[in-house]
């Protein structure tokens, strides 16, 4: 059995907080805006999306697994839910379920594509994102959905606290975020999927059913995705075929700069939401500063890499 998972974090616990800090007290010296209590709140609504979808990424990771079709899937939910709901005409809460339920299906074909075909996960989340984006672009004909009924856009919907508009999208990411820190660190089901990523074979011997677990991860990560589709219409208000694009990148950055190792077994979610904050700050601060925002594209992936070579030389000096 895995060792608790605390004790595994690559760059120790306070790592990803202090580089968060860090780049909070800079932005916060160039620019008068940053620390104000509406750009604290845009970032969290800046970011509420790819947080959601970095909680499914990071239960694949931690089984050494890697998902590269999350963005695309997130945008096909997105679809269903709104064609079906101004469409169809479908009530508001079945076509969110539909939508979630299309997700969801991806993360049961990726699941088993991996465990019952033993595919490698790079290779079969690459070829369900391309799916997904062609059926995107196909069922929306390549136009953005609009007119959308209140309920599909309700998260969107903002509330006060302290002068601050706070989406309740925001606080339902940070309710998941919660309920998953829950449920990796108090229950058999989280200790075992920290016990495949450190040794599936090891695990598969003392009896734990590692197929079934890994086929698990990947179905609640294409359910968080269906929850993320939700978030991104009622954010832009809007059913948008070219949503996702970048959101994939997003969320395995995220993930990593969070502390969780790409080699698995080692990570708390909590770290993937300071990471999802650090690129959240990075972008909104250098937009404040006035930098161009291919700038901030090439600042994310300068952090991603310094991440993973943290990473690497933390598994070096454990060995």
């Amino acid at each position: 059995m895995a060792k608790s998972p605390t004790h595994h974090i690559p760059w120790g616990a306070l790592g990803p907080w202090l580089a968060l800090l860090g780049a909070c007290i800079f932005f916060a010296t160039q620019s008068d805006r940053f620390l104000t209590g509406d750009n604290l709140s845009l970032i969290l609504q800046q970011v509420m999306v790819v947080g959601v979808i970095a909680i499914g990424q990071t239960l694949i990771i931690l089984t050494a697994g890697i998902d590269l079709s999350c963005g695309m899937v997130m945008a096909l939910g997105g679809i269903i839910m709104s064609k079906f709901a101004t469409e169809l005409g479908l009530p508001v809460p079945v076509a969110i379920l539909c939508g979630v339920g299309v997700t969801t299906l991806f993360g049961l074909v990726n699941g088993l594509l991996v465990t019952r075909i033993k595919l490698p996960p790079f290779i079969v989340t690459l070829g369900t994102l391309n799916i997904a984006f062609a059926i995107t672009q196909l069922y929306s004909s390549s136009q953005t959905i609009t007119d959308l009924p209140a309920g599909l856009t309700g998260l969107g919907t903002t509330f006060a606290v302290g002068g601050a508009a706070v989406a309740w999208g925001a606080v339902l990411m940070l309710v998941l975020y919660a309920l998953a820190w829950f449920v990796l660190r108090e229950t058999a089901a989280g200790r075992h999927i920290y016990a495949v990523g450190n040794n599936a074979e090891a695990t598969r011997l003392v009896g734990i059913p590692t197929q079934r677990v890994l086929l698990g991860v990947y179905v609640a990560a294409g359910a968080l995705y269906g929850i993320a589709s939700l978030l991104s219409v009622a954010r832009t208000g809007v059913g948008d075929p070219n949503a996702g694009q970048t959101e994939n990148l997003d969320a395995i950055t995220a993930v990593v700069l969070g502390g969780t190792s790409l080699f698995g077994g080692r990570g708390v979610v909590l770290g993937s939401l300071i990471g999802v904050l650090i690129v959240g700050v990075f972008r909104n601060g250098l937009t404040l500063m006035g930098v161009s925002s291919i700038y901030q594209v090439l600042v994310t992936g300068v952090l991603v890499i310094l991440a993973v070579a943290a990473d690497q030389l933390s598994r070096r000096g454990a060995r």
